[in-house]
C-alpha cells in the first residue's frame, strides 16, 4: 500500500474511533463490522477531557465493561427503584 493510501486508511480509522467514541455506531457500519476491522463498538470507549482542553479517547477495561453491562441490565430490572436517602426531620 502507497503513502497516500495508508495515510487515507489511517485517517478513515481515525474518524471513525472518534464517532464510536461518543456512544454512537458509525452510519453505514454494523457492530459486525467494526469488529472485523478490529475496532471497538460503542460503549468499549470514552471520552476524558483534561484541564488544557485536550480530548483523550480511552478503552474500558474488560472487567470495567463487564460491571457497565452488570449496571445497564440492574438498571433495566428495577426502573423504578427510586430510593430517596435524605433524612426525615421530626
Amino acid at each position: 500500500m502507497c503513502m497516500a493510501c495508508e495515510q487515507g486508511d489511517q485517517e478513515r480509522i481515525w474518524a471513525l474511533v472518534e464517532i464510536i467514541s461518543t456512544g454512537k455506531l458509525p452510519d453505514g457500519h454494523t457492530e459486525e463490522d467494526l469488529r472485523a476491522m478490529g475496532l471497538p463498538v460503542p460503549g468499549e470507549l470514552y471520552r476524558e477531557e483534561q484541564p488544557d482542553g485536550t480530548i483523550l479517547i480511552r478503552q474500558h477495561a474488560p472487567s470495567k465493561l463487564e460491571e457497565i453491562e452488570a449496571m445497564k441490565k440492574n438498571t433495566a430490572d428495577n426502573k423504578n427503584a427510586f430510593v430517596c436517602d435524605t433524612p426525615i426531620n421530626d
